[in-house]
């Protein structure tokens, strides 16, 4: 039913990364529906640009609301509108949520908590939540799946973890069609220049050294924003009410192995790399078992680091304006 032309949709955060990949999509078909409205509310933090999403202005079903979602009578007002609500507002960054976490529990748990509220009284058909891999925190060996024991390490993870486990409140207590996902890393052009890939890719492009944490033996999945979207429209689409399914990239590099491809396509040496001091609680290795989505769902990565990461360091080179600013 969610691909139903009839479906009206919300999109919490969709000014950001990947909410606004998914937009444009939902816009231009990319995802195999066509809406009959696309409600983007997002408060424009600093993870936030109107650029993102400038290309859907002159369609008819898109409208951008500028608020946040812990106001719950704008939340309220927007939702009794909608059938479909997905949900990728959040606070993102570990970094950031060492330095001061109040703000990421604010958002990610009380935020998360006022839109199913919301949801639930105004009766809406389905509350996709995007979360994280980052909720089973570090994973010595094999792969999370969705049945894992959250254990997160960063006070970001935590809250995410805590706004994944009142979701699924809402699901046992009041039957509300709640599904969760949990994705790896992603990647992709318009992704703040504060993430790993955008920061080395523009520092080389300055000519500046690449901070490389630690030894740069952590290791993470990589996921393009693009696979990671048509997984989110699956679940809408064909997924049940209640269920977790991971989402991830089967790309596995550590953070070394990541800066020496970026190093190789922008052809800089390895003199260009600049150890720095381990973050705080820096999990090791995150790996999500996503078999579960592809034998219900049919979902399979098509695309990868290793192909795409020359076209994205063409965007990053192409696009200076729109991160020389940030």
């Amino acid at each position: 039913m969610g691909g139903s032309v009839t479906m009206r949709y919300l999109v919490t955060g969709g000014a950001g990364f990947i909410g606004s990949n998914y937009v444009r999509g939902l816009i231009d078909g990319r995802w195999g529906v066509s809406p009959a409205s696309v409600v983007v509310l997002d408060n424009l933090t600093y993870a936030g640009n109107l650029a993102n999403i400038d290309i859907c202005d002159n369609d008819p079903r898109f409208s951008f609301i500028k608020g946040s979602i812990t106001d719950s009578l704008l939340v309220a007002d927007l939702i009794k509108d909608v059938d479909i609500v997905v949900h990728f507002a959040a606070e993102s960054h570990v970094d950031r949520s060492i330095n001061g976490s109040a703000v990421f529990v604010e958002t990610n748990a009380v935020g998360t908590t006022v839109l199913l509220e919301a949801a639930r009284k105004s009766e809406i058909q389905t509350f996709l939540h995007v979360s994280t891999d980052e909720v089973y925190g570090s994973v010595p060996k094999g792969s999370s799946i969705e049945s894992d024991p959250l254990l997160p390490n960063s006070p970001y993870a935590a809250s995410k973890a805590a706004s994944d486990l009142i979701a699924r409140s809402f699901f046992q207590t009041h039957n509300f069609d709640v599904r969760v996902t949990r994705c790896s890393n992603n990647f992709g052009p318009f992704q703040n220049i504060e993430k790993v890939i955008p920061l080395f890719i523009t520092n080389l492009l300055n000519d500046k050294k690449v901070p490389l944490y630690g030894t740069g033996g952590n290791v993470r999945d990589w996921l393009h924003v693009d696979d990671h979207c048509r997984g989110i429209q699956l679940v809408i689409d064909k997924g049940r009410a209640g269920e977790i399914y991971n989402i991830g990239g089967g790309v596995e590099l550590s953070n070394l192995e990541l800066t020496h491809l970026i190093l190789n396509v922008l052809d800089k040496s390895i003199d260009m790399i600049e150890p720095v001091a381990d973050r705080l609680g820096h999990d090791l290795r995150y790996s999500v078992d996503y078999s579960k989505i592809k034998q219900e769902l049919g979902y399979v990565p098509a695309r990868s680091l290793n192909q795409d990461l020359p076209m994205l360091v063409e965007w990053y080179t192409s696009n200076k304006s729109w991160w020389s600013k940030k």
